[in-house]
């Protein structure tokens, strides 16, 4: 298998990994010629960037669209995103979905007089 004719099992125990990982490995070696691990995790751009103008239309059009319209709406122009995805974009460019003051409820007044 190795240079050294070590089996899959002998390098497995040598460094404490699992067979598969020994052919993963040599596998991306014979392919690519990598023997190091892959970078985890990194920038990833999403996939409704470049829509962001439309959708802060949309919103801007309805503002009281709910996530899962939003959402349905993108899946219209062929755009697959769940919700919780779509609110984590959305976050990023700074729109939320707060309360305004229509939907308050009403705030009770101190009295401004003492009791009689």
């Amino acid at each position: 298998m190795t240079d050294r004719g070590e089996g899959p099992t002998a390098i497995a125990r040598r460094f404490e990994v699992s067979r598969m990982r020994v052919y993963q490995v040599r596998k991306r070696w014979k392919e690519e010629g990598q023997r190091h691990s892959l970078p985890m995790g990194g920038y990833r751009r999403s996939r409704i960037a470049h829509k962001e103008a439309q959708i802060r239309q949309w919103i801007e059009a309805t503002p009281d669209l709910t996530l899962v319209e939003l959402s349905e709406r993108l899946a219209a122009e062929g755009i697959q995103i769940k919700v919780p995805a779509l609110w984590h974009q959305l976050n990023k460019w700074g729109l939320s979905f707060k309360k305004n003051p229509a939907r308050q409820r009403a705030i009770a007044h101190r009295r401004t007089s003492g009791t009689n």
